[in-house]
């Protein structure tokens, strides 16, 4: 058997890359019956049917390190998640949304806030003195100014990254930018509702020149917290961590607790009343899940 990657997978076809090429292959049956579906990222053995027409059959998928549903990708390293400054005007509380997901598969977190020419620095520059206060690696970038894109090109180097982010925020322009033999199809911002038109319709693994690969990946905006219980919540917000060893009770939600840490810290502006809203309709959200 030989062993690569599946870089792409359309229509039940799964593309896998190898150090013999490039060969198309479908899934044993065996697959389906064990409720188990190969994914863009995962590592496989598999059989050759035909070396020139390079067809084979999927026999075994190897260990996932990780993975992604929403877009479904195995054994990433890093997420860069890209929002637009303006058009459409930032969701802070849906980006919180992919931050939390990230951390939850303990991926790297790269914060990209797109079409930076449209806005001057004053105007946004709060946004990335929030994320910047966290921790985050926050990075700033647009088409029109090339040497914007050379931070972007950097993250990118010798990774695996999803580019993640809500559609119209301009991630398939940014990769086409960034390499030029990338073609990946861009739609424009609907005037009516500023939200972007899906353009990818499909998730791929394409390779970089500075020997990383990406994930363009459909845009959306609509994430669900699945988590089993509110408290598992707190670590996701990793700015929560030092603050919460100041709570009074060791399970504190920060809510409506006395003596909490957290609702001190940001009454003096150590955490940001923005993320802070976020947790509290997160914590919301997850009591209300439970219900059904």
């Amino acid at each position: 058997m030989r062993e690569g990657r599946i870089i792409k997978g359309i229509g039940g076809f799964y593309y896998i890359d190898s150090e013999e090429g490039l060969f198309e292959c479908k899934a044993r049956g065996i697959f389906r019956k064990n409720n188990l579906t190969p994914m863009v990222g995962d590592y496989v053995f598999f059989t050759v049917l035909d070396v020139e027409e390079k067809k084979g059959v999927i026999e075994e998928i190897k260990p996932r390190r990780n993975m992604l549903f929403r877009p479904p990708v195995a054994n990433v390293d890093q997420v860069i998640v890209v929002f637009a400054v303006t058009q459409p005007d930032p969701n802070l509380s849906l980006l919180d949304r992919f931050l939390i997901l990230a951390e939850k598969e303990d991926l790297d977190i790269v914060i990209c806030f797109n079409k930076i020419d449209l806005l001057p620095l004053e105007e946004y520059q709060w946004m990335l003195d929030i994320y910047s206060r966290v921790g985050y690696k926050v990075i700033t970038t647009s088409k029109d100014h090339p040497i914007s894109l050379d931070d972007l090109r950097q993250a990118l180097a010798e990774r695996v990254s999803v580019v993640a982010g809500p559609s119209g925020v301009g991630k398939s322009s940014l990769l086409n930018h960034v390499q030029s033999n990338i073609h990946l199809q861009t739609g424009e911002v609907s005037n009516k509702t500023e939200r972007g038109k899906h353009t990818t319709r499909h998730v791929e693994l394409i390779p970089l020149d500075q020997k990383g690969w990406v994930v363009d990946t459909p845009g959306f905006s609509n994430l669900r917290m699945d988590f089993t219980g509110e408290l598992q919540l707190t670590h996701y917000f990793p700015e929560f961590l030092k603050p919460s060893e100041e709570c009074k009770f060791t399970s504190c939600l920060h809510e409506k607790e006395p003596q909490c840490g957290i609702k001190e810290a940001v009454s003096i502006g150590e955490i940001s009343e923005s993320r802070y809203e976020s947790y509290l309709q997160l914590l919301e959200e997850i009591r209300g899940n439970r219900k059904y």
